[in-house]
């Protein structure tokens, strides 16, 4: 057990399958103790079933929060056994009954006098522990069903890699990433537009000379996301967003959020009230990234862009 001391949290849920092995271990002796032959894993349906209506594998799935295959396994074992059986629905001939039999209703009766004495026993030892556990698993249950494991974890290491990324501003050496980024994306969904070439190919002459600001993230030093914040004239706007890249290297590290937020930020600098975006439904990562960063849809202004079918708005004053 010095393994667990030494690793703490992070081995929890070896801990977790070393603490249900030995449930499980006693729970097969206890089944024992009291002449019941019944495996542990086939409890949950015995009980569902103990309660006298006969059910489908569906709806016992659902009930104790098993898988339909795993369910139908357990009856196929417990129809080995003797203790239920099969029938076809006298409502509905497209569907099975499973129910106790004979054998498996009698040991419905002869249980009784274990889950009182089992009963007693975990009671005594929870008056012997500091902590409820039947109440903190409850509560892991809940947290764990609105966010899993998973996505928790996830949302660390892009917390911990996003440690690694700097947005600075536009500088000559990153003219390559910044077209490059650009192309590689845009030729992957749909085609180079005349619009695109004029913002790629001179960014300092169409972005920058004319007001606009293009920020690089460094992710450990390298160039692995851009984005343009391009100064609009003629346009009841200030500046639009545009031109926002990650290289597909780097995705999951949080760049693009990053690179937003700091356009955002910037925009803010510069006195802009209105910030401006012009996007396809077909990428949806980059939609929820606006909708996460705040824009809402708008319609009605012209664009240079055939690919364009969504409009974007966020207000900043």
């Amino acid at each position: 057990m010095e393994l667990f001391k030494e690793l703490g949290k992070v081995a929890l849920g070896s801990k977790l399958r070393l603490f249900t092995e030995m449930f499980t271990n006693d729970a097969a002796r206890i089944y024992s103790l009291y002449n019941i032959d019944m495996q542990p894993k086939w409890f949950p349906v015995f009980y569902v079933l103990s309660k006298g209506a006969s059910k489908t594998i569906t709806s016992i799935a659902k009930e104790i929060g098993h898988s339909h295959p795993s369910v139908s396994t357990i009856v196929g074992e417990m129809a080995k056994k003797g203790y239920v059986f099969e029938a076809k629905d006298t409502s509905d001939g497209r569907r099975n009954l499973i129910a106790l039999t004979e054998a498996g209703a009698e040991i419905t009766a002869k249980i009784q006098d274990q889950y009182a004495d089992l009963n007693r026993a975990i009671e005594d030892i929870s008056s012997q522990t500091t902590y409820d556990l039947w109440k903190a698993i409850e509560e892991w249950e809940y947290l764990l069903g609105q966010k899993n494991l998973l996505r928790r974890v996830e949302e660390q290491k892009k917390l911990r890699e996003s440690g690694n990324v700097t947005i600075v501003a536009f500088k000559p050496e990153y003219y390559d990433a910044f077209r490059s980024l650009n192309v590689e994306w845009i030729s992957e969904y749909f085609k180079m537009e005349e619009a695109d070439y004029k913002a790629l190919d001179n960014p300092q002459e169409y972005i920058l000379d004319n007001g606009g600001h293009i920020l690089v993230a460094l992710y450990n030093g390298e160039p692995l996301g851009v984005c343009a914040l391009i100064k609009l004239k003629d346009s009841k706007y200030d500046y639009e967003l545009a031109k926002m890249a990650v290289s597909p290297k780097a995705q999951g590290k949080n760049i693009g959020y990053l690179l937003g937020t700091a356009a955002i930020e910037k925009a803010r600098q510069l006195g802009a009230a209105t910030l401006y975006l012009e996007s396809n439904t077909k990428l949806k990562p980059a939609i929820n990234l606006y909708n996460k960063l705040g824009f809402k849809k708008v319609a009605g202004n012209p664009t240079p862009y055939e690919r364009a079918d969504i409009q974007m708005l966020l207000e900043l004053k």
